[in-house]
């Protein structure tokens, strides 16, 4: 028998998280080259499965905190985890249609679920700084997308089979580390919630604000979905795709501290707005890629808008928000990148399916563009109204 502990361990929260995140970011770019290339469905239904994968994961965000909170922190992280564990295991043997499809829901429904629950016990520790752990929470996200991108390049020439063995490893070493250091009783302190209403003008920035993180997380999962096919297509191998995710997670990994540095120095809209057009700019270039050069100077591009203006979004909702509402509007910025990881591969399909490649990135371009515009307008009005 182990011991019950007070509190899970800072390698812990990154070693649960850098493999979760590894696991899934086998999953994401592979479902699309896999089921256009190998089991030659449509790019739509690649979306529709993509779309199903993630509408599970939101429904198991909300049910790995409603576990977390009412039945048992430890025994939530072992149930999400076989939820994953178990599909995975079945796709080594099993892996056409569409019992493929079936399985990326529960993947996606467990995936969900082990998200809330590391996240929950991260922000139990006491031992060590808020600011710290999440810190080291996001470094850890980022290390997993690295290893799990360049895994899923380097395996899938050696069979998709491989991809799911290894994928299944890493839910295995999952359970391992939760047995060793997640078990243990927390108590969750109730705190009383009193109603109030938001501000009329900020209520109106907060909703925009949403609605430009959904256009934004929209277009960015088409360089999980639909833009590894389009690579593909160009005769650009899958493994070189894949190094674009391995080149992202390092720049964020080691450029994010330095951007957080010089972003001291300016206003936080500002910061914001500037990097959200950094990274809208850059789906301008992939009218022009057509070599893999042209993939990597548009990657990195993208990185450095990203890492600039993303991380300061939930700090500008929490300002803007009132004190009775800042758990209600930081749930629905996290809804609006849910919402928008889960319609972007479909709304992808779509496009290509009835249109072109070229009109895909023409319309993600325009509707982020215009809801960067009404923030950045609106935002401008209650500077003005304030100072009047």
């Amino acid at each position: 028998m182990w011991k019950t502990k007070k509190e899970v361990s800072l390698v812990g929260i990154l070693s649960a998280t850098l493999l979760l995140n590894a696991a899934a970011a086998c999953m994401w770019p592979l479902t699309t080259v896999y089921m256009h290339n190998q089991l030659h469905q449509t790019l739509a239904l690649a979306g529709v499965a993509l779309l199903g994968m993630s509408l599970c994961m939101i429904v198991g965000n909300w049910l790995g905190g409603w576990l977390f909170d009412n039945w048992s922190p430890f025994k939530s992280a072992l149930v999400g985890t076989l939820c994953s564990f178990i599909p995975m295991l079945t796709l080594i043997v099993f892996h056409g249609w569409p019992i493929f499809g079936i399985m990326l829901l529960f993947i996606g429904l467990g995936d969900g679920i082990v998200m809330t629950v590391v996240n929950s016990f991260a922000a139990n520790i006491k031992e060590i700084s808020s600011r710290r752990v999440f810190n080291w929470l996001y470094i850890g996200m980022n290390l997993g997308v690295v290893v799990g991108t360049l895994m899923v390049g380097v395996l899938m020439d050696h069979g998709v089979q491989l991809v799911f063995m290894v994928a299944s490893l890493s839910y295995a070493a999952l359970l391992v580390i939760f047995v060793v250091d997640f078990r243990m009783d927390i108590q969750t302190k109730t705190h009383q919630h009193v109603k109030g209403p938001a501000k009329p003008a900020q209520l109106q920035l907060i909703w925009l604000i949403a609605a430009m993180v959904f256009c934004l997380y929209l277009s960015y999962s088409l360089w999980e979905s639909v833009i590894s096919v389009h690579m593909t297509n160009l005769g650009i191998s899958f493994e070189k795709y894949s190094l674009l995710w391995t080149l992202n997670g390092l720049l964020i990994v080691f450029g994010q501290p330095l951007a957080n540095r010089i972003g001291t120095y300016f206003k936080m809209s500002s910061q914001i707005a500037v990097g959200t057009l950094i990274f809208i700019l850059s789906f301008l270039l992939l009218f022009f890629a057509r070599d893999y050069t042209m993939f990597v100077v548009t990657m990195v591009i993208l990185t450095v808008g990203e890492m600039t203006g993303f991380p300061g979004i939930p700090a500008w909702i929490d300002g803007l928000a009132g004190d009775n509402d800042k758990g209600k509007f930081q749930g629905i910025y996290n809804m609006a990148i849910s919402f928008g990881r889960a319609v972007g591969p479909l709304y992808g399909g779509l496009i290509i399916e009835y249109g072109s490649y070229q009109l895909l990135f023409w319309s993600v371009t325009g509707l982020m563009l215009a809801a960067l515009a009404a923030v950045m307008l609106r935002n401008h009005h209650n500077l003005t109204r304030v100072k009047k």
